[in-house]
Order: structure tokens, then C-alpha cells, then sequence
């Protein structure tokens, strides 16, 4: 197992994305219908954020 895999839903989105996109219907509807590799683009750009207020900013962007 990595070490990022801790951190890693099943579905392989980092749970702080996970949760605040659950927390955002716009931003979740958004990100389920990109296509893997557009979700891949985000996810890698969430790997600098280092607070629940900078991800929920973040999320925020894609509403």
C-alpha cells in the first residue's frame, strides 16, 4: 500500500475533496461528469491545499 492510499477513498478521490465536494451539489455535479482525466487534473491540483477552508474554496470554483 502507498502512503497516499491511507488518505484515499476506494474511488481514489482524496477524502478532503470528497467531503467538500458533498458539501457543494453544483461542484459535485460538475466534477461527476468530467471525464476521468479532466477528474484526474483536478484531484492532482488539490494536492497542495492544506486546509478545509482552502478546499472548500477551491470546490467552490468548479460551482
Amino acid at each position: 500500500m502507498k502512503n497516499n492510499d491511507f488518505f484515499t477513498q476506494n474511488d481514489g478521490i482524496p477524502l478532503g475533496l470528497g467531503m467538500a465536494l458533498s458539501q457543494n451539489g453544483e461542484a459535485m455535479t460538475f466534477f461527476v461528469n468530467l471525464s476521468d482525466t479532466e477528474k484526474q487534473n483536478i484531484i492532482d491540483r488539490t494536492h497542495d491545499i492544506k486546509s478545509k477552508d482552502e478546499m472548500r474554496q477551491f470546490v467552490d470554483t468548479l460551482a
